[in-house]
């Protein structure tokens, strides 16, 4: 399954300040689309609605027992129902096979996190940060799943928003927790990192950084989590 981190906090599909800047509205797979947690609305509906994406804010990190099925290889489009040009910083995606299964699996302890895809600030693109070109895309970003990994029920996407990140616990994540469920003949599993665990409050190269210092090219942008898995 695919899903996102819960920035500095110690819930790995925690939101923050989703309905005010931006949330995560549908996964998009060979042209079907499911629809995922739909803030300040789902909670309210008896019984729930079916979703594909873990409830966030208020609900938790509640596993579903919804699948999408995906093969190896194919590309994944996730739908954001908004996202403000002011909040710039990088997308990233993770993995985590879900042991034994999606449905009770958290992810919340233990090197459970590969990336597979990232965008954070490259100045050769036109916009450079991830997360404006993600809005010039209308809100949308695609990820394709690596080939070469092993068939599993996997979990992780996320958005950091470095606007206010020069004060400590300034920077803003906006994680989603899409459950997927992963077909072909790959072998590979991936060694990640632990989310919470990886993210660091402190640190200045990716998380308590001024904004400003980037776009004018005085400092180098890394982004937190390591770097993206280099498996196909």
């Amino acid at each position: 399954m695919l899903s996102l981190l819960a920035g500095l906090l110690s819930i790995t599909c925690l939101t923050q300040l989703a309905s005010a800047h931006g949330s995560l509205k549908a996964i998009e797979v060979g042209g079907q689309r499911y629809m995922a947690w739909q803030i300040n609305q789902d909670q309210f509906q008896k019984p729930p609605p079916i979703r594909y994406a873990r409830g966030c804010g208020d609900a938790g990190n509640i596993p579903i027992s919804t699948l999408i099925p995906v093969n190896t290889g194919a590309k994944v489009k996730f739908v954001w129902d908004q996202w403000g040009s002011s909040h710039s910083g990088p997308v990233m995606t993770y993995m985590a096979r879900c042991t034994p299964n999606c449905e009770t699996f958290k992810g919340d302890s233990g090197p459970a996190w590969f990336k597979i895809d990232q965008m954070a600030y490259d100045k050769s693109k036109n916009p450079p940060w991830g997360s404006d070109m993600l809005g010039r895309n209308g809100a949308t970003w695609n990820v394709t799943i690596p080939s070469s990994i092993a068939q599993g029920e996997y979990l992780r996407h996320e958005i950091l928003g470095l606007h206010v990140a020069g004060k400590p616990n300034g920077a803003q994540f906006y994680p989603s927790c899409t459950q997927i469920k992963v077909s072909g003949s790959g072998t590979a599993n991936p060694k990640g990192v632990a989310l919470p665990g990886a993210y660091k409050p402190g640190d200045k190269d990716g998380i308590l950084v001024e904004l400003w210092k980037f776009n004018q090219g005085m400092v180098t942008y890394i982004a937190p989590g390591g770097p993206v898995w280099t498996g196909k």
